[in-house]
């Protein structure tokens, strides 16, 4: 069942720019306190959803193109909502319940943890301040940071995918490739996400396949008020 849903979610979404890549819920809650979990029974198959670098032109610059006119707030949490909106069509039999990595709770608490979900999934390597033998921070608040084995930094986390109704005993879990595998280099990737996290030289930690082009560098690195103009949108 599992890969048949894969199958269909990866045939929508591949030619866009994303990734799909398959969990278990219990997979997630058995990494997190209660307070973080997820309330479906740990069988429950999700999927956590990537963009990588083609999306820009494949999906948000089509997207855009179009849609212009609906544009009030962002583009890329629009064109992503869109697109996931369309895939939930294609299983008119099923439950999907998405939550998207910028929701948060009542509480001010994120709905999920994109980064924990990523690395349970296989799909990114989430490397944190444990990861490191010799900590060199003392008292300083290190936050982690996911790296995906052919995209290093350049991509980005949208969403988390949920069947409700499909139950997975069976799913084997996949481990994330540890691609940044030295003390010295882990200790390199969190100085630079933590303290020079502008500049993106994290992102370029291993040697990567594909990295984002110069334009969609700009938008990223232009603030959000400003990004309808590079799109040539007016507010």
């Amino acid at each position: 069942m599992e890969e048949r849903v894969a199958e269909r979610l990866r045939g929508a979404l591949g030619p866009l720019g994303f990734e799909v890549h398959a969990l278990k819920v219990g997979w997630y809650n058995a990494v997190l306190q209660p307070a973080f979990h997820l309330p479906y029974p740990d069988d429950t198959l999700a999927f956590v959803v990537l963009s990588t670098p083609s999306m820009f032109d494949k999906a948000l610059k089509p997207f855009v193109k179009k849609e212009w006119l609906k544009i009030i707030r962002d583009p890329v949490d629009q064109c992503v909502s869109h697109h996931l909106s369309r895939v939930k069509e294609k299983f008119p039999d099923q439950k999907v319940d998405v939550i998207f990595d910028y929701e948060i709770l009542p509480s001010r608490k994120p709905k999920f943890l994109a980064q924990t979900a990523a690395h349970v999934a296989g799909a990114a390597y989430y490397y944190q301040r444990k990861d490191v033998k010799l900590d060199p921070w003392g008292k300083k608040k290190i936050y982690g940071v996911c790296i995906h084995p052919k995209y290093g930094g350049w991509f980005a986390i949208r969403a988390l995918l949920l069947f409700p109704d499909i139950q997975v005993l069976f799913l084997e879990q996949s481990a994330p490739v540890d691609c940044v595998n030295t003390e010295e280099k882990r200790i390199e990737l969190l100085e630079q996400f933590n303290f020079h996290w502008q500049d993106g030289r994290y992102r370029d930690i291993i040697e990567v396949k594909e990295r984002y082009s110069e334009e969609q560098k700009a938008y990223f690195a232009t603030p959000p008020a400003e990004r309808f103009r590079l799109l040539g949108l007016t507010q």
